[in-house]
């Protein structure tokens, strides 16, 4: 168990991750840049000062779910309606 544990300038590149529980863990100054993440909770996760361009969210819980505020799924609501 790594519980508790702190990293610092180490490079974790195409590391794989399987079975882990990071609930309430911190990242700051990290690039996930190419990063996948397939079957995982971010429930009650933040996301703040970050470059999301290019990023993808597919077949997604959108519940309770902001993007600067405003809900995802008033958005997305919005958005098929003026598709029509």
């Amino acid at each position: 168990s790594l519980k508790g544990a702190e990293f610092s300038n180490v490079d974790l590149g195409a590391a794989r991750f399987q079975d882990v529980n990071l609930a309430s863990s911190r990242f700051d100054d990290v690039s996930l840049a190419g990063a996948s993440f397939e079957d995982v909770s971010f429930s009650g996760a933040r996301i703040q000062d970050a470059n999301c361009s290019g990023m993808s969210i597919a077949n997604a819980c959108y519940d309770r779910m902001t993007i600067d505020g405003i809900l995802v799924s008033e958005l997305l609501r919005v958005y098929q309606e003026s598709r029509g």
